[in-house]
């Protein structure tokens, strides 16, 4: 019975572990409230305004500058959006990072909504979210990330591990690292033929 008890505890301790977030560490920085799936795919348009906005901000805070700041390293960690279906498919190995620093992004636009200089354009791009939300029908979307908060001391990392099973990420990089090594190759000939000259 102990035995049983035992197997038990490790099963759920294993399965805990195998849904917990990639890179878990200290919350000891400043808390991200959660994004879900349907405003990722709208404020991932509008991402570049309200960063464009926010690096101009003269009225910061810290926590504003923190919570910016991680909104800018998710993103480098989430390979700058580039991997196809990061926002949109659940499944991408990209998806948890991808919801990171569109929810930092987000909050990074409603504290400018509090900010007197960055007040009205913010206001402004916040308008044109909700309208887009509802426009495109996706305020009820949701996936297995969407009730996820994130904190600032905590970096969100692809699941490396899961790119082979995801068929758009293993092409997109295998894509990637056949240009590269395409370029290394190219680059090596030449050298070697001035050195022939």
């Amino acid at each position: 019975m102990q035995a049983i008890c035992f197997g038990l505890v490790l099963l759920l301790a294993g399965s805990a572990l195998a849904h917990s977030r990639s890179g878990e560490s200290s919350h000891a920085g400043l808390p991200v409230p959660e994004i879900s799936h349907g405003e990722m795919a709208v404020i991932s348009d509008y991402r570049s305004r309200i960063m464009d906005l926010a690096s101009t901000a003269a009225d910061t805070n810290e926590p504003f500058r923190r919570v910016l700041n991680y909104a800018e390293i998710q993103y480098s960690y989430c390979l700058w959006g580039r991997m196809p279906g990061s926002v949109t498919d659940e499944q991408s190995p990209f998806n948890e990072c991808a919801h990171a620093y569109l929810a930092a992004t987000k909050a990074v636009l409603l504290a400018m909504r509090d900010m007197p200089q960055e007040a009205m354009a913010a206001g402004e791009i916040a308008s044109a979210v909700d309208v887009d939300m509802v426009r495109r029908g996706l305020s009820l979307v949701t996936c297995r990330f969407s009730g996820e908060g994130f904190n600032t001391a905590d970096v969100v990392r692809p699941r490396w591990s899961e790119i082979p099973l995801h068929p758009a990420s293993m092409a997109s990089l295998t894509g990637f690292a056949a240009i590269l090594a395409a370029g290394f190759f190219v680059l090596r000939r030449l050298l070697r033929i001035q050195s022939w000259e």
